[in-house]
């Protein structure tokens, strides 16, 4: 849930989310389109259906339990590396690093002040955490980025400001270029992100076609469409049969 998405927006349907589902097994014999109506208003609803296609793995391979392996966690539908690591790391302790945007800019920042590619970032994390308790060092960089090393920098106010070498030695800011530094999204009102949610919303009551395009009418046929076609290429959306459904 907090891929892309803030804290502040995650943390009620979260709650809900674990109260509906508590265990992979839960999830993983639940309806598609019900843990998508449990997903609304988080976005992005292709992750809902990774997640409970994780969890049917989950359920099948792993005994009903979240597996402890970096190499596991990454078989897993919809997992990446960060998700992999930061499951490893904070979980179960296992000794990776987590690198993520705030995580990127630390590095850039405080310990290379140089552009870094992924590769190169994520190297020197691992150099950096080598000797250090996993899920306390991924969490201290997190926060560090997150409260004090952030786009705009507070620099006058950082803890380790003495240590870090931008701020001894300046020069441009690397931390812009660094390859693990996400770039700010596109505005979501207008955008097709917000239209998939309006017809994930509006597919819940099953309506037929008709009845689809007439609560449509305010957006280019063409446009629809193509929001459509793309909610049933990623399985959210069912168009066999009289009427349209989530998937």
């Amino acid at each position: 849930m907090l891929q892309q998405t803030s804290t502040a927006r995650v943390l009620g349907p979260w709650r809900a989310f674990l109260a509906a589902y508590p265990t992979p097994s839960d999830l993983a014999a639940a309806p598609l389109d019900e843990v998508l109506a449990r997903w609304r208003g988080l976005g992005y609803p292709r992750r809902a259906r990774a997640l409970r296609e994780a969890a049917i793995l989950m359920r099948d391979s792993h005994g009903g339990r979240v597996p402890r392996e970096r190499d596991d966690l990454l078989a897993l539908p919809g997992v990446g590396e960060y998700t992999a690591n930061a499951v490893a790391s904070f979980a179960f302790g296992q000794p990776v690093t987590v690198l993520d945007t705030n995580v990127g800019r630390v590095l850039a920042r405080a310990v290379a002040n140089s552009p870094l590619t992924r590769a190169a970032a994520r190297a020197l994390g691992d150099k950096v955490r080598a000797t250090q308790p996993s899920a306390a060092f991924n969490q201290s960089l997190l926060d560090l980025g997150a409260q004090f090393c952030r786009a705009t920098p507070r620099c006058n106010d950082c803890p380790v400001a003495a240590a870090c070498r931008w701020h001894r030695e300046g020069g441009p800011d690397p931390a812009p270029t660094s390859a693990a530094v996400s770039r700010p999204q596109a505005a979501y009102a207008g955008s097709d992100r917000q239209l998939r949610g309006r017809i994930l919303a509006r597919l819940e009551s099953r309506p037929t076609p008709t009845e689809f395009a007439a609560h449509f009418a305010d957006v280019e046929p063409a446009r629809l469409e193509s929001a459509l076609g793309s909610l049933a290429r990623d399985g959210l959306v069912d168009r066999a049969g009289p009427r349209l459904a989530t998937g």
